[in-house]
């Protein structure tokens, strides 16, 4: 009996794993390639997917821990909340995960000191990353590709992402109808370029990492402009604020609300 029971288990165990396997599959893996380089993505298509209708794109920048190029490493954080069933149903999109190279980032930006006294420098107007470069054109081919609801294009990110999902929107203020940085920051000065989407900006107060006043400082600087931000702080929170920014229950009904 006992027997029977841990083979059960086992197989259960097992079964969990592959439908694991399975649900990130589903991101399809793709390459954009350009002369100057090369950007791995995964690309998930909305459930019975019709070329003929339109549909949101949902862009997510990873952070610093999933660098590389393996295609594989930047699902770690996020991309299981895309694959759940009532949100496929719910918010049919096309959802783009690309992955930043080894060494590399989706924004410039420098840093003085040691952690955990480090500071971070934030640029007004810095010439792109070559990732931001091929960043911007999949975003150009995938409009190409796809039909698009121009209207209905948002992007986030996390930690590095997050300071990228500001930078992007820096470098293409018409594009986006909503942004969702988490644990991430920006040079405040350039808030009114940021003007266009919806905001919903998320930290947690007890991050070493990336230190709470760098949101707050974007934040700050941008509702002084009237621009339209939620902010919300997650208390005794660390560098990990994307489990709670995912587990928002209103993050994606808020997020496809929003429209250009």
């Amino acid at each position: 009996m006992k027997w029977c029971t841990l083979w059960v288990l086992t197989l259960s165990i097992l079964f969990s794993f592959n439908t694991m396997a399975q649900d990130k599959s589903a991101f399809q893996k793709k390459t954009f390639q350009k002369e100057e380089g090369a950007l791995p993505y995964r690309l998930l298509l909305p459930k019975d997917f019709d070329s003929n209708k339109k549909y949101p794109l949902v862009l997510f920048l990873h952070g610093s821990g999933e660098r590389g190029n393996d295609n594989e490493s930047q699902l770690v954080h996020g991309s299981s909340l895309f694959l759940k069933e009532e949100i496929r149903e719910n918010y049919p999109a096309i959802v783009v995960f690309p992955q930043c190279a080894a060494g590399s980032s989706w924004a410039k930006l420098d840093v003085e000191g040691e952690f955990p006294n480090r500071e971070f420098i934030f640029y007004i107007d810095a010439e792109p990353t070559p990732d931001m470069l091929l960043l911007e054109g999949l975003l150009k081919e995938l409009k190409k590709t796809y039909r698009l609801k121009k209207n209905q294009i948002y992007v986030g990110g996390l930690s590095m992402g997050g300071m990228g999902t500001f930078e992007l929107v820096r470098r293409n203020p018409k594009m986006f109808a909503a942004a969702f940085p988490i644990c991430g920051g920006a040079n405040p000065e350039i808030s009114k370029r940021l003007k266009r989407p919806e905001w919903w900006v998320f930290h947690g107060d007890a991050d070493e990492v990336v230190p709470e006043k760098y949101s707050a400082n974007m934040v700050n600087a941008m509702k002084e402009l009237g621009i339209q931000v939620k902010y919300t702080v997650y208390e005794g929170v660390g560098h990990n604020s994307w489990d709670n920014a995912f587990a928002e229950p209103e993050l994606l009904s808020w997020l496809f609300s929003q429209s250009r």
